[in-house]
């Protein structure tokens, strides 16, 4: 069993299997490690993770102090970078996408399952996050208009189609567009922060940075939550390790995660509490408003939000979803991606932001939640433990291979992992994560002796 992704690349390339699929080269890789930093800092500087530092902020007081705020955030992006690290490693070595990963531990008709698991929440979060920043778009085209213009809905499909049109050029323009939106967004922020220092800060000093706080349940459960932003997203790591170029050591690959991370989620976390403070309102937009004086902060505001919505559906909710279509209908990666944008339309966005909806949008969220951390955890154990990192990546592409069909192992270990999971929704991932990953060892080792699933892995009797 081979690594070698340029053997592999050749053979690969007799399937009948879209380019998007196929292992990438080390010439196809493009993104520099300054460009993949810069990407995670634009995929982190948005408003939804603003309003996760101004939650801290509950009846005027914050929850947790600074130094509790920032102990939990370093902790939860440790783990994220270790997770990351460990799990685009096989992207990284042999060029394969997340979805083609999925074959090693699930089978070729299983990967449809726990594929569609990271390809429908990212179709969902694609239109959500259009709508809102269409909404955005509105709020700036009615200010300049003096009121002439008023029509959401033509926003967001404007939005839409300029997402779709970017995502048709991959990875090059995702490169691009996030080292541009990362620069404006970090400018804009700095602006804020000095203002807040300028004028409000005792209250912040006062209200969370002097505050006692705790290190119980909510300090734990602010890890969690953490953790929960980025459960998708390291899930398919090898989708963005896989256009990163080579010759980058393990240990610099983490630092071009938790380093990118600490830069965006520290900032904005920093701003939305002290927003919170200053304002006693969690709302960033509406405590925005309040801080900066000026005729002109509904468009400053809304130019947050509008660039914040594309940055991170330019790197999360696009091209995962776009790989899984692909792999399911065959078709190119320039119609998948048109398709998947459509389908964000198609997921009725509008309705999810209603008040109405955000019980059933919290139990969809809830759901597939529940089902991350086990397909972490079996796909690392696969790699690391049972395969001890050495893959076969042609037998992956093989229809008529060793992993035809479904691995009932992990069907089974996903599922457990996933009722545990339920059993404790504030430490949800955590418990997917350990029972799905213990689960997979043990059925893997005691049960379906017979798979042939167990070819290549250290329970592999037959070749020794």
């Amino acid at each position: 069993m081979t690594n070698n992704n340029n053997t592999s690349r050749a053979q690969v390339e007799t399937l009948k299997i879209d380019e998007s699929l196929v292992p990438k080269t080390q010439a196809q890789r493009t993104v520099s490690p300054i460009a993949y930093a810069f990407m995670w800092i634009g995929d982190g500087v948005n408003l939804g993770n603003m309003t996760l530092g101004a939650s801290l902020v509950v009846a005027g007081l914050a929850t947790m102090n600074i130094i509790q705020t920032f102990v939990a955030a370093i902790i939860a992006i440790l783990i994220i970078s270790i997770v990351f690290t460990l799990n685009d490693r096989l992207g990284y070595r042999t060029g394969i996408p997340y979805v083609v990963q999925l074959r090693m531990s699930f089978g070729i008709k299983g990967s449809v399952i726990s594929s569609l698991l990271r390809g429908i929440p990212g179709i969902v979060w694609y239109g959500f996050q259009s709508w809102i920043g269409g909404t955005a778009l509105n709020e700036i085209i009615k200010v300049l208009s003096g009121g002439a213009f008023d029509n959401i809905f033509v926003c967001f499909v404007i939005l839409q189609f300029v997402q779709i049109a970017l995502s048709l050029y991959g990875f090059h323009a995702v490169k691009w567009v996030e080292i541009l939106i990362s620069i404006v967004i970090l400018l804009a922020l700095i602006y804020v922060f000095a203002i807040l220092l300028m004028n409000h800060k005792e209250v912040i000093a006062q209200k969370w940075v002097r505050t006692e706080g705790t290190w119980g349940l909510p300090f734990f459960g602010f890890i969690m939550i953490f953790l929960g932003n980025y459960a998708a997203i390291f899930l398919s790591a090898a989708d963005y390790s896989r256009e990163l170029k080579s010759g980058i050591s393990n240990r610099k690959r983490g630092l071009l995660y938790f380093v990118p991370i600490v830069i965006a989620y520290g900032f904005v976390l920093t701003i939305g509490a002290m927003l919170a403070s200053a304002t006693g309102n969690s709302n960033p937009v509406k405590a925005f408003a309040i801080v900066v004086e000026n005729d002109y902060i509904t468009v400053a505001v809304s130019a947050f939000i509008v660039l914040g919505a594309i940055a991170v559906n330019m790197v999360a909710n696009i091209i995962p979803p776009a790989y899984v279509i692909t792999l399911l209908t065959k078709v190119k990666y320039k119609p998948a991606v048109t398709i998947t944008g459509l389908l964000a339309i198609a997921s009725f966005p509008w309705v999810l932001v209603q008040d109405s909806s955000a019980k059933g949008l919290g139990l969809f969220i809830l759901i597939y939640s529940a089902f991350l951390g086990p397909i972490v955890a079996i796909l690392l154990v696969e790699y690391y433990i049972l395969r001890k990192q050495i893959v076969d990546v042609m037998e992956l592409y093989n229809e008529k291979g060793q992993f035809t069909g479904f691995n009932k192992a992990a069907i089974i270990a996903m599922l457990i992992g996933a009722g545990a999971a339920f059993c404790e929704v504030s430490l949800s991932w955590v418990i997917g994560f350990f029972v799905g990953g213990i689960s997979y060892l043990i059925l893997t080792k005691y049960a379906f002796k017979d798979s042939p699933f167990r070819k290549g892995t250290i329970f592999d009797t037959k070749s020794k």
